[in-house]
């Protein structure tokens, strides 16, 4: 898989000659491989330029390029700068998002053009996910779903945070993920009020909230899913909040379709947790789009007043989180059609007491 072809055929759009790709994410999205290596894309033709490492595997997996390897003589810049003269390239766009001001002003002094800053380009084509970008991540959610359903009969009283993320992370690999799409999130009882907590050696406590943010890659796109589960009986607040936070999510959800600005898909869950009375403990943003990297954009938040594409495949994760005392957040990832959304999503959400 590779995105070559979409790639130059936006340069015209955005004045271009060529674009020079030398992010991580948009080497993989461009030639569909990670080789450390940069790609440059013209409407005739595309090179790429990685080292020894990886040009065996480069030339097997990569179509569509011309694949040339690197050495400490001919470096990358070197060879960069022959494609620019050979093509006769004078406006090179580049992801300014992604490059460091150093090497900038390398490229600046070595390149016989101008460079142009156009990470819109890649990043409005990574925007919406094609058929294929989405088969990819439906695999990596089922991967991540099988892990949930696992990790329930794993959940009891006195196993770690630490535990659980393990355990999680295990199965996932087990399950065929090429590797997590973040480190997890596992906590429990009042560390449930840490939106983003790291995974301690607090053990779980009959009473408590669990909640587990994790996903991983598989064809080298992420999943994402958050779910927060009870260990025991929970109070009557804390069964409110829950069912809060899941009212607030079907709405997003309901809201969320291609055309509709991410703050409107925002306000729509935010809507049902103010209403409750828990607004001030709602203070991120409703969701966010996941792809080659598990946090890309668009995305469906306050600041966020341009259209949603149809195909951006977004979180939609609203929660609430009572400091010192516990948090619930649930995570789906939904695709925006033009009538409304598909939930990549399978594992249940009705509160699950264990």
């Amino acid at each position: 898989m590779n995105h070559l072809s979409q790639i130059a055929a936006k340069l015209e759009e955005y004045g271009l000659d060529a674009m020079l790709v030398t992010s991580e994410p948009g080497e993989f999205y461009a030639v569909g491989f990670h080789g450390e290596g940069i790609v440059v894309v013209t409407r005739g033709e595309c090179r790429y330029f990685t080292d020894s490492r990886y040009i065996e595997s480069a030339q097997n997996q990569i179509t569509g390029a011309q694949i040339t390897m690197t050495t400490t003589a001919v470096p990358h810049k070197a060879l960069a700068v022959k494609a620019i003269e050979e093509l006769k390239i004078k406006k090179l766009g580049f992801e300014e998002g992604y490059m460091t001001v150093s090497t900038f002003n390398e490229y600046t002094k070595a390149f016989p053009c101008e460079l142009i800053p156009a990470q819109k380009l890649i990043g409005g084509l990574r925007a919406a996910k094609d058929a294929e970008e989405i088969a990819l991540m439906e695999q990596a959610q089922a991967i991540t779903d099988r892990a949930f359903s696992e990790i329930l009969q794993f959940i009891r009283p006195g196993r770690t945070e630490k535990e659980i993320a393990a355990k999680i992370q295990y199965d996932m690999l087990r399950f065929g993920a090429e590797k997590m799409s973040f480190d997890p999130i596992v906590v429990s009882g009042p560390n449930g009020s840490l939106p983003h907590g790291i995974p301690g050696e607090r053990q779980v406590q009959e009473g408590d909230f669990v909640t587990m943010d994790f996903g991983c890659k598989y064809g080298g796109y992420c999943s994402d899913m958050t779910r927060t589960v009870a260990v025991g009986e929970p109070t009557e607040e804390m069964r409110r909040v829950y069912q809060t936070v899941l009212e607030a999510q079907k709405a997003g959800i309901a809201a969320t379709r291609g055309g509709v600005p991410g703050k409107d898909i925002d306000a729509a869950a935010r809507k049902v947790i103010e209403q409750a009375g828990y607004g001030e403990y709602f203070g991120h943003g409703y969701g966010h789009s996941v792809g080659i990297e598990i946090h890309e954009t668009p995305n469906a938040n306050s600041r966020n007043d341009a259209p949603m594409p149809v195909g951006a495949v977004v979180s939609a994760e609203p929660g609430i989180y009572l400091p010192g005392r516990f948090g619930v957040r649930i995570e789906d990832v939904t695709v925006l059609t033009q009538t409304g959304c598909i939930v990549l999503t399978k594992s249940p959400k009705d509160l699950i007491v264990l």
